[in-house]
């Protein structure tokens, strides 16, 4: 009994030291210098709780808007966290140069091999490394690169019309959605390993790697908002000597590999080469190739990082674009129609082959427009791409914020500013065909799917390409329009769609 009465007590003291802790904490992160003035939710002030709390309910996107619309340009979001959502600011936070340098989120998005975290172009926050890494793989990624892949990108879409039309025949609802999702697995193989991965003849998530991709976002959108937990959960430095078998529950680390492997060999001194005679236009092909004439420019590690974050990132955001352009073109049969006249139009002029290319598509000005509309209304990112204030502090909006205070824009707040997109809810691809010079550059300025400065995504023509060929391509063949219901958002860094099931009706 004694005992108890000891530890009740020990507790106790304990809670009575550590209150006062907590609140001193609290009430100095309120009135922390410089930032004690910007609007914002009221206890986003005072701990970071508040963040991780509003990204739990997956609609953080939503929140931002709100938000912003209430307070204005600057909004605390965390203790050192201001959102900001003035497209003038975008050149001072995301410059060529890097001096905002990304926070404290982004290496939580690394893969551990050689029981070490390895980051990649996504994940570093040393602009020095970056830039080496940029040099040694963007040439890959440009598109005159990709554009010698288009016949591997044309039989993955070949491969999913096929199954368009399986459905169609059959009168089957089905869920486009996943479908989309898998054709951009496919596309990102064929890419990247000069392989389809699987998931369009499956029709099924080939091991599990879909849901782990959701899972590792799930992790990093949460624990991204308080990234001091971080050493202490997935990224505690002891755990790969602790539990070496950890980097086999990488799943994106394994199915990297498992690709690589059906390609070439890892030797077990950590060298990859190809065989002789093996090199095609793929990504694995080319940096293999510099890795073999010139180890000291690409290494083994370098190959294996760029790869996998072809893997983790290629697939998800492009998919969801795909499922952003037809969600809404099915929610306005108007617009639909009027894109479907344009193929038509374009078809019988001769102007499109079977299948129709890059090129041709790039030719067809109200694709284009839609593609951009339903990016601008769901962009794939939901989250700020957080970046530090470099060291003397900076201006911004007119309000001087101090070093090391993470900045950031969310694309979502830049694409619903009523000031720049009127009637920015509505699905109006004409707004980016119609608009004054003037007025087009504005909303240019405004358009942030892709971020911008030095860290804009590297991987934006591989989406663009697929959006670009496939989209125009289904709808020459198919009429497509939902059964029912809305689609449902989670927001997880990603912001992923649960669609609800289409039906498809041969055109011709």
């Amino acid at each position: 009994m004694a005992s108890w009465s000891s530890f009740y007590l020990l507790l106790s003291c304990c809670a009575a030291i550590a209150l006062p802790v907590i609140l001193l904490k609290a009430l100095l992160n309120k009135y922390r210098n410089g930032l004690s003035d910007i609007p914002g939710p009221t206890w986003a002030a005072y701990t970071g709780l508040w963040r991780l709390h509003n990204v739990s309910k997956g609609q953080a996107h939503l929140t931002s808007i709100a938000l912003h619309r209430k307070y204005g340009k600057l909004v605390r979001i965390a203790p050192n966290v201001v959102s900001v959502g003035d497209a003038n600011e975008v050149a001072r936070i995301y410059t060529v140069k890097g001096d905002f340098t990304k926070s404290a989120f982004y290496p939580i998005q690394c893969i551990t091999w050689h029981k070490k975290p390895q980051m990649n172009l996504f994940s570093t926050r040393d602009e020095t490394q970056h830039r080496e890494q940029k040099k040694k793989i963007a040439n890959a990624y440009t598109l005159e690169s990709l554009l010698k892949m288009e016949p591997a990108i044309d039989e993955c879409s070949k491969l999913l019309l096929d199954k368009m039309h399986e459905y169609a025949d059959r009168k089957e609802a089905f869920d486009l959605g996943t479908w989309l999702q898998y054709y951009t697995f496919d596309v990102i193989g064929e890419v990247t390993f000069e392989k389809k991965l699987g998931f369009l003849e499956l029709g099924g998530d080939v091991d599990g790697m879909i849901a782990a991709i959701e899972g590792l976002l799930l992790y990093a959108s949460h624990c991204g908002q308080v990234p001091e937990w971080h050493p202490r959960l997935l990224g505690n430095p002891l755990l790969p000597v602790l539990l070496p078998q950890m980097e086999q529950w990488n799943e994106v680390l394994n199915f990297t590999l498992k690709a690589i492997n059906t390609r070439t060999v890892i030797a077990k001194n950590g060298e990859l080469a190809l065989e002789e005679g093996r090199v095609g236009n793929d990504m694995l092909s080319k940096w293999a190739a510099v890795k073999s004439f010139d180890p000291d420019k690409m290494s083994t590690i370098d190959v294996v990082v760029a790869l996998s974050t072809n893997v983790f990132a290629g697939s998800d955001t492009t998919a969801i674009a795909l499922r952003a352009i037809l969600y809404f073109l099915m929610k306005n049969p108007d617009k639909m129609q009027k894109l479907q006249a344009e193929i038509d139009a374009a078809d019988k002029a001769g102007l499109l082959s079977n299948p129709i290319s890059d090129k041709e598509a790039r030719n067809l000005p109200y694709l284009l427009a839609v593609e951009k509309e339903a990016m601008r209304l769901h962009s794939s990112v939901g989250l700020l791409l957080e970046r530090h204030v470099p060291k003397g502090g900076t201006s911004i909006c007119d309000h001087f914020i101090p070093e090391g205070t993470i900045v950031g824009i969310n694309p979502w707040v830049l694409h619903y500013n009523a000031d720049v997109f009127p009637d920015p809810d509505a699905f109006h691809p004409e707004r980016w065909l119609d608009a004054e010079p003037s007025k087009l550059a504005v909303m240019e300025k405004h358009f942030f799917n892709f971020g911008s400065g030095s860290r804009q995504c590297i991987g934006r023509n591989i989406s663009l390409v697929e959006m670009r060929k496939l989209i125009p391509q289904l709808l020459r063949e198919f009429d497509v329009s939902l059964q029912n219901g809305e689609w449902k958002v989670s927001n997880v860094w990603f912001t992923q769609q649960k669609m609800p099931l289409c039906v498809l009706r041969r055109r011709h």
